[in-house]
């Protein structure tokens, strides 16, 4: 048990991970890889209308988590990148963090590689460092968690997203948080269902939070969607955009489940 405040512990053990990566390759070096002309894929456009099953499912692979331990150590991310494309996922999700929930960059990348669906790095990203990594490494988007960032911070790295070609999903959990990523500028909302300080999660919450968004903002609804039933309810509330993840990577057969989600059986 890692204790009360996952994300207390979990943000104090990246900023660490970020010095050491710094003594190993300079931040200069890393912008200047970052800078590099790459053809990026349209992460917030597969977002902007519902697929043709009536939404767009953002299809996570994750090996583990701080609440649930090892989830699929073993996982291949080619191969479940393949597995989500054929399923009919508008775009991939890829957990990078190592420490807490085994991932890497390179899952990032060799997931990347065997589809042509664009891809969104997740991890705990607290510095201008870490964007810059995600551009070189070939991400096509970054998650950017509200509660873990000063609002100037916000708003700087909505900017430099913007300049490295990258889209950025934002995630709130509250109105605070909601009322900061409108004041930054993001068009394309997270509502993380989980409060990742206790990992306490209630789909209730991206319903709650979808009426409060911005005309112009594009909802997701990420944490604690396991069944065809919690899709259809969050649906009902507005939301065409769900980030899923432990249910598939624990799904006997991910292509088979994700069509099943979307009411696309075979």
């Amino acid at each position: 048990m890692m204790g009360k405040d996952f994300l207390k512990i979990i943000v104090a053990h990246k900023k660490e991970e970020v010095v050491k990566a710094k003594r190993c390759l300079p931040e200069s070096r890393l912008c200047i890889d970052a800078l590099l002309p790459r053809k990026r894929r349209p992460f917030l456009k597969r977002l902007e209308k519902p697929g043709p099953s009536g939404v767009n499912i953002i299809a996570e692979i994750k090996r583990a988590s701080p609440s649930k331990g090892l989830i699929c150590p073993d996982l291949n991310p080619a191969i479940y990148a393949s597995e989500y494309e054929e399923g009919g996922a508008a775009a991939l999700s890829v957990l990078t963090d190592q420490a807490y929930f085994k991932g890497c960059v390179d899952d990032l990348k060799k997931a990347r590689e065997a589809t042509a669906l664009p891809v969104l790095r997740k991890d705990f990203l607290i510095s201008s460092y870490q964007i810059y990594e995600s551009a070189a490494s070939g991400a096509d988007a970054i998650l950017l968690i509200v509660r873990i960032l000063e609002q100037n911070q916000l708003t700087d790295y909505l900017n430099l997203c913007r300049e490295l070609n990258m889209d950025a999903l934002v995630e709130i959990h509250s109105e605070n948080d909601l009322e900061a990523a409108t004041l930054a500028g993001a068009r394309l909302i997270g509502i993380n269902n989980r409060n990742l300080s206790s990992f306490e999660t209630n789909i209730e919450t991206a319903i709650r939070m979808a009426s409060l968004l911005e005309p112009d903002q594009i909802a997701v609804a990420a944490s604690g969607i396991r069944t065809r039933e919690d899709i259809e309810k969050t649906k009902d509330s507005g939301i065409r955009n769900f980030l899923i993840g432990e249910s598939l990577v624990r799904a006997p057969n991910p292509r088979k489940f994700l069509k099943f989600l979307m009411g696309l059986e075979d």
